[in-house]
């Protein structure tokens, strides 16, 4: 009764509510809010101190674990060991807990054990750790086991820690245990380990698959239709969700890579924000994709100041790229200070950039002796670059072994320059199985040049669909040596059926390639298509191919555009073009300009080829004959 009057008072007083018709402010409010909290606990500890006082063991037993949580050892230690010798299990818990508190362990461990015997799982818990600690792996497993048998979560960690410690394979249940019952860090570390692994099914396994049906469990217990990463995200989640910032991150990271931008943009913050530096990173990329670069900067500066190397360096490109180079490399050093190989890299571009060959050198050195393959490739680049073949190519070699697709290019390039075509050919299959377009084409000419022509397919057409306009030549040319011959077309007649090969000569010819814009020319006019073909042949033409000049002047000519048609052929006489130095000499024989068609004959005679030398050099002497009579 006291208690109760004692706290009807405290109500009076207003500590616990407002008095009627006045309204608190938020900060008064939420001072009102603590106050009440303490006034709580204090009549709580008061009317506690009544019942101990009056005997009753359990009153003991309460209020020395307030005082405990409260940090109050001196007030707390005679009340635990009041209720302890009565055979209180909870007060012989905590007062090992105070006791280790104070710097006895082994004392703290007799009053664990004592507990632990009497029923308590989070004693046998403290007790299996303690007992780590000395040492004494077994006993440790003995209480944490009973601990987590008990169902104490922190039990079935510590005994999934120390199993996973000796590589036992219970650690995983164990971990499992403590993840369910709501350990985050048991569901961060389940998560890591599920993440690396794929559900694997064995022989067994997949016979009795055969007989289920769709969407049920197998017999061996995997599940059809959960992986072991569907399973690692669910326990992310659950541990991020717990407020663990590295599940947090790797929750993000999982999302991004299913293209789930917004979500995982919200998993980095919230990791972010906990103070994980690699969240903070990731957030800034996402941002940057995003085209925020400022708020982007932000969270990198932020994360490179917690000593996130990869942070660093993105703001190092970002000042670079706004020419901003003593701030970007402020950064790249600050990358390398991290342990980031990649600023060095960045470095030794950015010296390269500007002309400082011998400080790019100096970088690319640092970070190819640290094992960055790119590095190596670089440096070794630079090397040729500067005469050094012997010095180069055992870069080449460690950037390539190290799998630097460039590298192996190179190498390529290397070898094939000494005449060592085989060694150069081995070097450019390895960087054209790993994708590299270029190797992918020498490759193939190569087994053009050996007469295996399917391989050379094969290689022409991953180097073509790679981008590479020659080899989009290269395999036309193949498939256009297959093609049965086509009847002729009237110009004008046309023909819309394009073959592959056009097709492949068209890609080549848009890319820029003259050959094929000459051949795809050439093509349209055998179907009969005067425009198309008269567009091919203009364009390649312009950019310098004098069979396109050539060719386009005989389609003027057919056209009955002949003055047009001498302007090309002279612009592919003077590139050297025999056949067109042939042709003038007989516009100009027609016009009766004997001297200058004289003059165009001579050009072919000497530009050939030998049949168009022989046809020349007979106009030529008839011309001669003509202008002496």
């Amino acid at each position: 009764m006291d208690v109760m009057g004692d706290k009807a008072t405290l109500f009076e007083t207003g500590r616990f509510v407002q008095p009627s018709g006045e309204e608190a402010t938020p900060d008064e409010s939420r001072d009102e809010t603590a106050d009440a909290v303490e006034t709580g606990e204090a009549v709580e500890e008061m009317g506690l101190r009544l019942a101990a006082e009056a005997g009753d063991a359990e009153a003991v037993s309460v209020l020395g674990a307030m005082l405990l949580r409260r940090g109050d050892l001196d007030g707390a230690e005679p009340y635990l060991r009041a209720a302890t010798a009565e055979g209180d299990r909870a007060a012989a818990n905590n007062l090992g807990v105070l006791l280790h508190q104070r710097g006895y362990p082994d004392e703290a461990a007799g009053w664990w054990r004592v507990a632990a015997v009497a029923g308590s799982a989070a004693a046998a818990h403290a007790l299996g750790r303690h007992r780590r600690e000395c040492g004494d792996e077994p006993a440790a497993e003995y209480w944490l086991r009973q601990s987590a048998e008990q169902g104490h979560a922190l039990g079935a960690y510590a005994l999934a820690d120390l199993l996973e410690h000796r590589g036992d394979a219970g650690a995983e249940q164990w971990m499992r245990a403590a993840a369910e019952r709501g350990h985050r860090e048991a569901a961060y570390r389940l998560a890591r380990a599920l993440d690396h692994k794929e559900c694997r099914r064995g022989p067994e396994c997949q016979e009795r698959r055969g007989s289920r049906t769709d969407g049920d469990a197998d017999e061996c217990g995997h599940d059809s239709g959960v992986t072991a990463r569907a399973e690692a995200e669910q326990w992310y989640r659950q541990a991020a969700a717990r407020g663990h910032r590295r599940a947090a991150l790797h929750l993000g990271t999982i999302l991004e890579g299913r293209g789930q931008l917004k979500e995982a943009g919200r998993w980095y913050l919230t990791s972010a924000k906990d103070g994980e530096a690699r969240a903070a990173c990731a957030l800034g990329f996402l941002l940057r994709d995003a085209g925020d670069t400022e708020s982007a900067a932000i969270w990198w500066l932020r994360a490179a100041q917690e000593g996130d190397g990869n942070a660093a360096n993105a703001l190092g490109a970002l000042h670079a790229e706004r020419g901003q180079t003593q701030t970007a490399e402020r950064w790249y050093r600050a990358a390398m200070d991290a342990g980031d190989d990649n600023g060095a890299y960045n470095l030794a571009l950015l010296c390269a950039e500007q002309g400082r060959t011998v400080q790019a050198e100096q970088w690319y050195r640092r970070a190819a002796y640290a094992g960055h393959r790119e590095a190596a490739n670089a440096l070794a680049v630079l090397l040729l670059q500067g005469g050094d073949t012997a010095g180069a190519e055992p870069w080449f070699s460690k950037a390539a072994e190290a799998g630097s697709v460039d590298a192996a290019f190179n190498l390529g390039i290397l070898f094939a320059g000494r005449g060592e075509e085989a060694v150069a050919l081995r070097w450019y299959e390895r960087a054209a199985a790993a994708g590299h377009t270029e190797a992918a084409l020498q490759v193939g000419i190569a087994r053009l040049r050996d007469g295996d022509e399917r391989e050379a397919e094969r290689h022409l057409r991953c180097a073509a669909g790679g981008g590479s306009a020659e080899a989009a030549y290269r395999l036309a040319a193949v498939l256009d040596a297959r093609r049965p011959q086509q009847p002729a077309h009237e110009l004008g007649e046309i023909v819309h059926e394009k073959t592959e090969c056009e097709e492949w000569y068209e890609r080549a010819a848009t890319q820029g390639h003259r050959r094929a814009q000459v051949r795809v020319g050439m093509l349209a006019a055998a179907r009969g298509d005067v425009v198309e073909a008269a567009r091919w042949y203009r364009t390649a033409a312009e950019a310098g191919s004098r069979n396109g000049a050539f060719n386009l002047g005989l389609l003027l000519a057919r056209e009955g555009s002949e003055p047009e048609a001498a302007v090309w052929w002279t612009r592919a006489a003077d590139a050297g073009h025999g056949r067109a130095a042939l042709r003038l000499a007989l516009v100009y024989a027609r016009r009766g300009e004997l001297a200058e068609g004289q003059r165009w004959a001579d050009r072919a005679v000497s530009l050939g080829p030998a049949e168009v030398a022989k046809r020349a050099a007979r106009l030529r002497d008839a011309l001669r004959e003509e202008l002496s009579a």
